[in-house]
């Protein structure tokens, strides 16, 4: 057995262990009978509790947190960059203003209208990447252009809290873009788990072109293989990834930045290799952030992108000064 194929068993297996604990633990405390009478009687109170509000809360967690992990590996490898994550070429970004647009309209009142929201506007910044990725492809131009799209779409979320009417649709926009996966149900799972399917589908089609891209941009264009077509894929995966993340959680920052780091090093720096190891590793950083979230004893519950920015904010930092030792080099 390989050694990825070992990873990604103790990667299920820990994912398994951590999505039973944030199953069975939470805020209210059942006792044994209670915990036998939830498995024999789902339709019972603490039946409903464990498979109708926490079952689909870590369900949702997992898909999301693989989403984000998935796209952080595959923007690593398309733009030779450990410190690439889902939101830095603005599809986090532009998903957020589409959603903080529909909140403020009105349209949150109208099942699935926040969620399509993001999921066209992590369409459109992506279909603004793939347009300027076909004309240009430097990595470096590629990310000055997210950059841009981020920040423009970072703005018109700003101007829309300023001319926000309602102080209501604004205290609801605040929540929703501090990230969650509180009160999700199985509708929002069914909503991410098969545009992160199709995602890792796409991902692993480009898996090939991020390979080639680590020998280099001349070896890449030498080797015979439709680069510009794997470049779409890869941009493709992650659009999709990322809006589907950001439509169901709204904003968490730091997993994908963080999760292709804590694997890559089993997979010896295999983009290709990597794409399953990271959306696992992913997976597990977000419900167990989600179980620490919701077991920290506050007076009110902390957001899952709060919960995470404090995490990962020193991670960033320790992967950046390790970054530039390496640049010294």
């Amino acid at each position: 057995m390989t050694r990825p194929s070992r990873l990604t068993l103790v990667l299920a297996g820990l994912i398994a262990a951590a999505a039973a604990m944030g199953i069975l633990l939470g805020e209210t405390v059942f006792t044994m009978a209670q915990m036998s009478q939830a498995f024999a009687d789902p339709a019972s109170g603490p039946g409903e509790v464990l498979w109708q509000v926490r079952a689909p809360r870590v369900a949702t967690a997992l898909m999301v947190g693989a989403a984000l992990g998935l796209s952080g590996a595959v923007m690593q490898g398309l733009l030779r960059n450990p410190l690439a994550d889902p939101g830095v070429l603005g599809v986090s970004a532009s998903a957020a203003f589409a959603a903080a647009a529909a909140i403020v309209l009105g349209a949150a009142a109208v099942p699935g209208a926040v969620e399509i929201s993001a999921l066209i506007g992590a369409a459109l910044a992506g279909g603004l990447l793939i347009l300027f990725s076909a004309r240009v492809r430097s990595p470096e131009a590629l990310i000055l252009f997210g950059v841009a799209v981020s920040s423009f779409a970072g703005a018109a979320t700003a101007l829309i809290f300023n001319l926000s009417p309602s102080p209501i649709a604004t205290a609801e926009m605040m929540s929703w873009l501090l990230g969650s996966v509180q009160n999700r149900s199985w509708i929002d799972v069914a909503w991410v788990t098969p545009a992160v399917l199709v995602a890792g589908a796409l991902a692993a089609a480009a898996a090939p072109g991020l390979r080639m891209l680590s020998l280099g941009e001349e070896t890449a264009r030498t080797s015979g293989l439709p680069m510009a077509r794997l470049r779409i894929l890869a941009l493709l995966a992650t659009a999709l990834a990322t809006g589907a993340a950001v439509a169901v959680a709204g904003v968490i920052g730091f997993v994908g930045l963080a999760a292709p780091h804590l694997v890559r090093s089993a997979v010896r720096g295999d983009p290709g290799r990597l794409l399953l190891p990271s959306a696992l590793a992913g997976a597990l950083m977000l419900v167990v952030a989600d179980l620490l979230a919701r077991m920290t004893p506050t007076d009110q519950e902390l957001k899952l992108g709060v919960f995470t920015a404090l995490v990962g904010a020193p991670l960033f930092a320790l992967i950046a000064w390790r970054a530039a030792r390496e640049w010294r080099l």
